[in-house]
């Protein structure tokens, strides 16, 4: 008889969804999901608003994104108007955007990811966590939860806010930066340097050790796809630039603009989750693709600053071009996060950075269109804007959801390669670390209070037969 394995929640994710597996009468998975169980209706609230409220508004989307959502939408308001902001404008967004990147990505690979990579993927569920992990190795977890630190004041000195920022407006930012605002920023971006090059080397070790103990992550987990990421001169540039996307082989088979994203990127909606499905248009061919971290390492031809470029080589060196793993995007998000706080140094000492930050903008109708590379991966705001300045519509490619298919996939794979031993923690442990490794974000800032369980769950002809059950 046909059978249905349920894991239901998925843990140490942003958001709740759940990972449904059918299997056949053998017992074989046919079908992977993964299922996201909220609704998000951020695209219809904002109609009726005022165009120039929408970055702070849609900062509000998220409590692990919201400076990707501030930036895309200040850039997508920018658009409308017609406006290029001023250098320092510029700068200061990037810095900010560039403190952001730090927190996610250390949040990422050390709260959520960490007690993989310290425990294995045969770790008892109980200490699984970062509290775990502060027993295990104090040092390490003390130093990871200061670079998140650092990561969210930079961002908190320009944006305002810790989260949720306030200071991106049309037009660039909303005043310049002050002596002591400066003189801030110079110690957390100089501390931010020192700190990420004493992690790097441990978190590689951590990462290459889990691989090696476990070879079914690189092995069995090859899911080939195109690729979609942001370069700016062929290097990466996470605020600015244009989109390439990348074939299975390797090819670049387009780069465009944001504003002619409509003609490359198609959105799908799927029966099973509310979030939507995106495939690539090139060629007169629909592509299942993918974007984040492994994206944009396959996508440029290398990094802005000389750190993340020798990480980059040696990563490209030990995975080729393209690399097809999710497991990988863990590595490229500490590639990224040796960029994020080298490039963050180099703003400071930019002499435009201290200028005016704002020109005016005014709106008289028309369509906007912004994007920025969320750590997750590509992110686009579109909005339709009538003359008197009030959204008329509003749509959002969000990163999560361009990887939907993908995840599908590898869940598939992973199952196909999990499924047949006896060990049911090492199996749950294995599949949710799929699903981390994309760090999917689902748009949810809030959550419930209480515990988060993991069941999973084997029917026969609709009845019972089975059930595993994790207390978190």
């Amino acid at each position: 008889m046909a059978k249905t394995i349920n894991i239901d929640p998925v843990t140490r994710i942003e958001g709740h969804a759940r990972i449904l597996l059918e299997c056949n009468d053998a017992g074989s998975v046919e079908e992977a999901f993964f299922i996201v169980n909220e609704l998000r209706g951020f695209e219809r609230i904002l109609v009726g608003m005022e165009a120039h409220t929408l970055p702070q508004i849609t900062a509000r989307i998220c409590g692990v994104c919201p400076t990707a959502h501030h930036l895309a939408s200040a850039k997508a308001l920018d658009n409308a108007a017609g406006v290029e902001p001023p250098p320092a404008g510029k700068l200061m967004r990037e810095l900010m955007y560039m403190g952001h990147m730090i927190h996610s990505h250390a949040l990422s690979l050390y709260v959520l990811a960490g007690p993989d990579l310290v425990f294995g993927l045969e770790g008892a569920a109980g200490t699984q966590n970062i509290v775990g992990m502060v027993e295990k190795d104090p040092e390490l977890t003390k130093k990871a939860l200061r670079m998140r630190s650092l990561g969210q004041k930079i961002n908190e000195v320009i944006g305002g806010r810790g989260i949720h920022p306030v200071t991106a407006i049309a037009g660039g930012i909303s005043a310049k930066l002050s002596d002591s605002q400066f003189g801030k920023l110079q110690e957390l971006t100089t501390e931010a340097v020192t700190l990420v090059n004493e992690l790097a080397p441990v978190t590689k070790e951590l990462l290459l050790k889990l691989l090696d103990d476990n070879p079914v992550l690189l092995d069995k987990l090859n899911v080939p796809s195109w690729y979609l990421g942001t370069v700016k001169g062929g290097k990466l540039n996470v605020y600015d630039g244009d989109l390439r996307a990348m074939d299975e082989n390797g090819e670049i088979r387009a780069e465009f603009p944001t504003a002619d994203y409509a003609k490359f990127l198609s959105e799908k909606a799927v029966s099973r989750s509310y979030a939507k499905e995106v495939y690539l248009n090139v060629d007169g061919g629909e592509h299942m693709y993918r974007v984040s971290t492994l994206a944009r390492m396959n996508v440029v031809d290398g990094m802005e600053t000389p750190l993340a470029q020798k990480e980059f080589e040696e990563f490209r060196s030990r995975f080729g071009r393209p690399c097809h793993n999710a497991i990988l995007q863990m590595y490229c998000k500490l590639v990224e996060l040796v960029y994020s706080c080298e490039k963050a140094s180099e703003i400071m000492l930019n002499p435009e950075l201290r200028g005016e930050s704002r020109v005016a903008a005014q709106f008289n109708g028309g369509k906007g269109i912004g994007h920025v590379e969320a750590p997750r991966g590509v992110l686009i705001h579109d909005y339709d804007i009538d003359d008197a300045g009030i959204v008329r519509g509003a749509n959002m490619i969000i990163a999560t959801q361009q990887n939907t298919a993908a995840i599908n996939k590898s869940l598939k794979e992973g199952a196909v390669n999990m499924l047949d031993g006896n060990d049911d923690e090492k199996m749950l442990n294995g599949l949710e670390f799929v699903v981390r490794c994309y760090d999917p974000c689902l748009a949810c800032s809030t959550h419930a209070v209480g515990r988060m369980e993991l069941d999973v769950e084997i029917t026969r002809g609709g009845e019972t037969v089975r059930r595993i059950r994790r207390d978190r």
